[in-house]
Formats: C-alpha cells, structure tokens, sequence
C-alpha cells in the first residue's frame, strides 16, 4: 500500500505536475498580494478601517473559492484517470501480478494522492493568507479550520474521482464528478432561495444534493471560518436574502454532518475497492 503511494508520489514528480502547480500557484499568490495592496485606494475617498476589513474579507472569501475550485479540479484530475488509465495500458495487471492485493492498490493510490492534496492545499493557502496579511494586515478568524474544510471538499472528490476510474475512462470520469460537483453548489444556492421563500420543497431538494455529495456544505465551513465577527452584522442588515449567498455562512456545518462526510468518503472508497475487484485487468 505504501508502495504504491510512494509510486505515485514519483510519478507526479516525473511528470512535473507539482512544479507546473506550484508556478501557477504562486503566480496567482502574487497578482492577489497587489490586488489587496490596492484596497486602501481603490475608492475615491480613503476607506475607513472597518471598509477595508470588509472589503478584504470578502475578497478572502473569493480567493478561498478560486483555491476550492483549484483543489476540485486537481483532485478530479489526478483521481480520475489514476486506475483506469493504469488498467487500460496494462500496468495494473502487471503490479498486481506482484503479492499486492486489490485493496492495497486502491489505498495506496488514495493516500499518495491525498498527500499530493494536502501539501498543496497547506502550502498554498497559507502562503496566500500571509501574503494578505503583509499586503494589508488583515487575517482571517480561523485560517486551520478553513483549511480543513477546503481539503476535505478536495477528498470527497478524490474520492468520488477514484471510485469513477474504476469503472470508466479518465476523461469521462473526469467530467461526471466535476458536472457532480457544479450542481452540488447550484443546490446550495437553491436550499437559500428556498429558505428567502419559505419553500420547504426547495430546501429539501438543496439539503438532499449536499447529503448526496457533501462538498457544499465543507464548503461553508471554510466560509464560515474565513468571516469576521462584522460580516455578520452586514449580513443581518441583508436580511434573509443572505442566505441563497453562496459566499456566506451564518454557522458552521452541523457535527452531524462533519460525521457524515467521513463516513460518506469512507463508504465510497469502499465502493471503489469493491468496483475493482470486480473488474478484469
């Protein structure tokens, strides 16, 4: 199992995944480092204190989004085509030619994957909230958690993305858990313009996709981990309207929730091992 994690820990070297990523990455560190330099002046009189608190804590909360869609992407794009791509070229049956079971194989891609995702996950976004803090002096109330949150959304769908390889090709697989994905968010605004409407069948139906596929709702734990005590006060002022936001919490997830979101990655990489023993190599 370890064996195999390692494997595709030197592949993604190989292939100069990480280095590409990481140029990327810091690039766009940089071009938000000035964006937020810029607040202060951005208007045509200066900013209050609380203006510029506002201002940057929204823009935080953006920046957090294009980092989850990063994540998601990533994590589509390195799970889908880690098993079928392997079984279609034939170097599955050669490794599983060696004493390495089933099982083995499929943890031991998801773990050297999951150690690709939260390296990168880690690094980038705590270089990005220090170049924000530098830029402009402001810091999020619970940066850890909200990296907590961002990084399981990407293993829900390393996950799901995994379990997909198993039965189709990478590019199909791809495309169903990141479609999966986008409609997992539509649901969570429509949950919120079903409560603005005080349509229960609205709200049901936006409750149901998120049990379905939980990335909405950690999702907005990383919201709500990245907004100020202030932002509540705005959204208070919005009234219910706020809550079809999709870039506002007023809490965080439920532990319920929390619970079931391990549970649910637990039950579906159990899916995943089962699909592949099924298949022929």
């Amino acid at each position: 199992m370890l064996v195999t994690a390692r494997l595709v820990l030197v592949e993604a070297a190989r292939r100069r995944l990480i280095l590409a990523v990481i140029g990327l990455t810091l690039l766009a560190v940089v071009l938000t480092g000035w964006g937020f330099a810029r607040i202060p002046s951005v208007g045509t009189v200066p900013l209050t204190p609380d203006q510029i608190t506002l201002v940057a804590a929204q823009l935080t909360i953006l920046v957090a989004f294009m980092f989850s869609f990063v994540l998601a992407l990533s994590a589509v794009f390195v799970a889908a085509p880690a098993i079928s791509g392997e079984a279609e070229s034939g170097i599955a049956l050669a490794v599983l030619a060696r004493p390495i079971s089933r099982l083995e194989y499929v943890a031991g891609k998801w773990i050297g994957l999951a150690i690709l995702l939260l390296v990168y996950a880690a690094g980038s976004i705590a270089c990005e909230l220090v170049v924000i803090r530098l830029a402009i002096g402001y810091a999020p109330p619970s940066p850890p958690v909200a990296v907590l949150f961002l990084y399981a959304e990407s293993l829900v769908l390393l996950t799901l993305g995994l379990a997909l390889s198993t039965r189709l090709s990478g590019m199909v697989g791809g495309v169903v858990a990141l479609v999966l994905f986008g409609m997992t968010w539509i649901a969570g605004i429509v949950g919120g313009v079903g409560e603005i409407l005080g349509n229960d069948t609205l709200v049901r139906v936006g409750t149901i996709v998120k049990l379905i596929l939980p990335t909405d709702g950690l999702w907005r734990g990383a919201v709500h981990a990245l907004e100020p005590g202030s932002f509540f006060i705005a959204a208070r002022l919005a009234g219910p309207a706020a809550a079809a936001n999709p870039f506002y919490a007023p809490a965080p997830p439920a532990a319920a929730f929390d619970v079931w979101a391990v549970a649910w990655i637990v039950v579906v990489f159990a899916a995943a091992t089962w699909s592949f023993r099924a298949r022929e190599v």
